[in-house]
């Protein structure tokens, strides 16, 4: 069967198996997104949350914590307070890039106000704070509010740096170590620590989702500059909003004189006329900085699936091995 078999996409078969977990996730995500005194907010948070998505960061914690034998009631705790970390960074991204859809809908901002997006996702970010002091471990509180941290310190990170063209590959890397990798890494260390398991396989956990969610954002950024027929996302995306993803960092070291002076107009000094788009294609298909970029995130994958190689044997851990080919799948 093809890869986009219903049945074969691996994070449809986490989601099978986990799926009694997911229901409970669920639950408590509508409980604790209520709000008696301002309807506002769970109108806005089920706009978002409603819309789909994979429900990937959640998954990774119930997956973890499964594999790992834990038993007790808090991984849905931690999974719900996953995915408000990650529902509240979508309301705040969308304010700062004046986005206007995301999942094949208007974005709140939108439909709402930008007022409302913040605050709404504010709301998210404390409920989430409260969820994750429930299971009563320090040291979990202490992972997920440094993912919250990080995440933030990652998207300011790229404020500064997606319009500089002297931006280095070592820096992108930093910044997706903040705004995605951080929370990945985070969802699946917390179900290996509230498991109680040993630091050899806490660490494993931590290492599968750091690689996993760099392969991740890669990905995306390959995909940004892909057919839209294909990829159902629209092209171009990033170098509207002026991003120096990987692919014009690869593209940038291999800058002509002329191609120089054309990143210098579209994308540090912001003037952009019809046609760059298709420029920018040419000249990514010219330095083969999509190819070289598509590689690097297999081996981040490969990073990922070798992290899972510790840990005890388990219909899961094979699981989230695919899911790691998967994440690259995306491209083709």
């Amino acid at each position: 069967m093809s890869l986009d078999a219903p049945a074969q996409k691996p994070h449809e078969k986490l989601a099978a198996a986990l799926a009694p977990d997911m229901a409970r996730v669920n639950d408590m995500i509508r409980q604790r997104m209520a709000s008696e005194h301002a309807p506002r907010i769970p109108e806005v948070t089920a706009h978002l949350i409603d819309a789909g998505g994979k429900r990937l960061r959640p998954m990774l914690t119930l997956a973890a914590a499964r594999m790992c034998g834990y038993d007790g009631p808090y991984h849905i705790h931690l999974a719900a307070t996953v995915e408000f970390i990650h529902t509240a960074t979508l309301l705040h991204d969308d304010v700062v890039d004046e986005s206007a859809q995301r999942r094949g809908r208007p974005t709140a901002n939108l439909l709402w106000d930008n007022t409302s997006s913040v605050l709404v996702g504010d709301y998210l970010f404390a409920r989430s704070f409260q969820l994750m002091v429930e299971p009563g471990s320090l040291r979990v509180l202490d992972i997920l509010a440094n993912a919250a941290a990080t995440i933030a310190e990652g998207e300011v990170l790229q404020l500064t740096a997606a319009q500089d063209l002297a931006t280095t590959e070592e820096t992108y890397l930093k910044v997706v170590r903040g705004k995605t990798a951080a929370l990945f890494s985070a969802a699946t260390e917390v179900g290996g620590v509230i498991a109680g398991v040993d630091e050899a396989h806490i660490k494993a956990l931590y290492d599968y989702g750091d690689a996993l969610g760099i392969a991740f954002q890669m990905v995306d950024d390959v995909i940004d500059y892909g057919d839209p027929e294909v990829t159902g996302k629209n092209a171009g995306d990033d170098f509207r909003e002026r991003k120096l993803t990987l692919p014009l960092i690869k593209a940038l070291a291999q800058a002509t004189p002329e191609e120089r002076a054309f990143w210098e107009r579209t994308i540090a000094k912001g003037k952009q006329d019809d046609g760059d788009l298709d420029q920018v294609i040419a000249i990514l298909a010219r330095t083969g900085a999509l190819e070289a970029v598509t590689q690097e995130a297999l081996g981040w994958a490969a990073q990922a699936k070798e992290a899972l190689a510790i840990l005890p044997e388990h219909p899961i851990r094979d699981m989230l091995s695919d899911l790691a080919d998967y994440v690259v799948a995306r491209i083709s």
